[in-house]
């Protein structure tokens, strides 16, 4: 039988990897985290978020006593589980890489070797192809360890459901838990950690690794398709002078449907819905089957940024001045990967139009495919909006409420801006 989890090393100190660490220190146990980058763990050592999300800083300073960081794998050794969120970045044909997993674990893997641990647990929380736990990353492990996987050590595959923004309420309280196992114990520990860990009480959900890996994928892929589904029903009734959003509101009604992700809205975007949709399609060809639904809601998500795109460049003629407001591709985090606004403001420059561009939280700096756009720099007074003709909100964040748009300013789609139609 596996000891109980008492402390934990995380490697990879990001959005997900810092508010693990901050989190499970908070809950009580003695965390250390790893990273590569001198300025994070420094930071963390010093009390300080790594990281920009929201309630990390007062996390971090709350559990800062059980809290340490280093640079150096060996950090590792001293405690009962590693938990590793390294990038799975995709790969052209819509498989994730296991290169920086494999870098972040081999490097523990050698440090617990060299000291002449044993009994070790390796959690997996990046999302990896359905397969590569059990064909690479298990494999290499047991290389390096000269041990076998639930005798020697333990891997455990754990995957978060979470959102940029709302990280630590996601990890503290979540829908259920996910855990694929190489054995029984190693499940058994993991599960006794949660139970400690979870502030609801939270389904857990036990089973192999590579069920884990492909119930991760499928998870996020049915949420994509639900997404794809409304703006499909938005396509058709705008056709036929029908109103969407009085149609999702009784369909959400339905026990069977819900009314999660049923309102009016953009294409969906981030760095792990349509990355993990696409994966989900590769993974069926592997299997020798075609995703019919998962290729579909792809090519809806994309039919609705070109109806956007459309809609905008019909509204104002070249070369006019169009103001994109929220570039993220959700409220409450910078990030813009594959957000609507960015693809949008994107395409409406490659046209010819005047694009400006705002965000709360996105910035040049700190999301560098800004750039290219000029800023509004003050979209709450009235000067900032002379020479603009039309305005689209491409992210519904909070703070874009009493705009001083002039009437003159057309809107189009986009999510619902007050003031004149």
């Amino acid at each position: 039988m596996r000891s109980l989890i008492k402390s934990v090393s995380v490697c990879g100190l990001g959005k997900l990897g810092a508010c693990i660490a901050a989190t499970v220190a908070d809950r009580g146990f003695r965390v250390v985290g790893i990273d590569i980058d001198a300025k994070k763990a420094q930071a963390l050592s010093e009390g300080l978020p790594p990281v920009e999300e929201p309630g990390l800083a007062e996390t971090v300073a709350r559990a800062r006593t059980r809290l340490s960081a280093s640079t150096d794998p060996q950090a590792a050794v001293e405690t009962d589980a590693t938990f590793f969120i390294p990038p799975s970045p995709s790969l052209p044909d819509g498989s994730f890489s296991t290169e920086f997993l494999l870098r972040a674990m081999e490097s523990v893997a050698a440090a617990l070797r060299k000291a002449g641990k044993k009994g070790h647990l390796f959690v997996c929380n990046s999302t990896t192809t359905p397969g590569a736990m059990d064909k690479i990353l298990l494999p290499m492990l047991e290389k390096v360890l000269g041990g076998k996987a639930g005798r020697d050590f333990g891997v455990v595959y754990n995957p978060e459901f979470i959102a940029l923004g709302d990280v630590i309420r996601g990890l503290l309280n979540p829908d259920f838990v996910l855990i694929g196992e190489s054995d029984p114990d190693s499940g058994q520990a993991m599960e006794g950690f949660y139970r400690q860990y979870c502030l609801n009480d939270a389904p857990i959900r036990r089973m192999s690794l590579v069920d884990a890996e492909l119930c991760k994928i499928s998870v996020n892929s049915f949420v994509t398709m639900k997404i794809s589904f409304t703006n499909q029903l938005r396509l058709v009734a705008q056709g036929i002078g029908a109103d969407a959003g009085v149609i999702l509101q009784a369909l959400g009604q339905d026990t069977r449907i819900g009314e999660k992700y049923l309102r009016l809205g953009l294409s969906y975007g981030g760095p792990c819905f349509p990355r993990d949709n696409r994966l989900f399609a590769w993974t069926a060809k592997q299997a020798g089957v075609q995703a019919h639904l998962a290729e579909a809601t792809d090519r809806v998500n994309e039919a609705a940024k070109a109806d956007l795109l459309r809609r905008v460049c019909e509204a104002v003629p070249l070369p006019g001045s169009v103001a994109v407001l929220g570039l993220a591709y959700k409220p409450h985090t910078h990030i813009t990967e594959e957000s609507a606004g960015l693809h949008l403001a994107q395409q409406l420059k490659r046209k010819g139009f005047r694009v400006l561009v705002h965000d709360p939280q996105s910035t040049p700096a700190n999301s560098p495919a800004l750039h290219e756009f000029e800023t509004m720099p003050d979209p709450w007074t009235a000067d900032s909006w002379k020479g603009v003709q039309a305005v689209v909100l491409t992210c519904p964040w909070p703070a874009y409420t009493n705009l001083p748009i002039p009437a003159s300013v057309k809107r189009v789609g986009g999510w619902a801006l007050p003031g004149p139609a």
